[in-house]
């Protein structure tokens, strides 16, 4: 990731943390449970919560891409947490899918090629670092 890619993912993460959790990760969740019903059965607890969790969580992450070794102990945890929820290396794929999704619509007019390719390689550095880690 390079670091105009990584300002481009802490710029428009910005612009989205003004909407709503809740309605941001109903979005999310929304669009991934469409696009992939059979993930639906992992999440049993309260998806409000979830929401927010979700939220939390990437801002967490995008707060500190510029740490790396920050970041690496928040995906280390993040990774042995779903781990025990049975998520699978297929499942990433999915997330990516409905996280590009969801930002391109949530940024509307923000979203262009270089923000796409930014979050792209967010994401696949993100995914890669949860499976090594899991």
């Amino acid at each position: 990731m390079t670091n105009q890619q990584l300002q481009l993912v802490q710029q428009t993460w910005k612009l989205l943390r003004e909407v709503d959790p809740t309605v941001l990760g109903d979005v999310f969740y929304g669009q991934l449970f469409i696009t992939y019903p059979a993930l639906r059965p992992m999440f049993t607890g309260s998806m409000e919560s979830q929401y927010k969790k979700f939220v939390d969580m990437l801002s967490i992450i995008v707060a500190r891409l510029d740490r790396p070794t920050t970041v690496a102990q928040e995906i280390g945890q993040l990774a042995r947490s779903h781990k025990g929820y049975g998520v699978k290396p297929e499942h990433y794929v999915a997330v990516k899918e409905a996280l590009l999704w969801t930002l391109e619509r949530g940024l509307g007019n923000d979203w262009n090629n270089a923000v796409q390719q930014a979050w792209v390689a967010c994401y696949d550095n993100l995914a890669q670092s949860m499976r090594e880690n899991d």
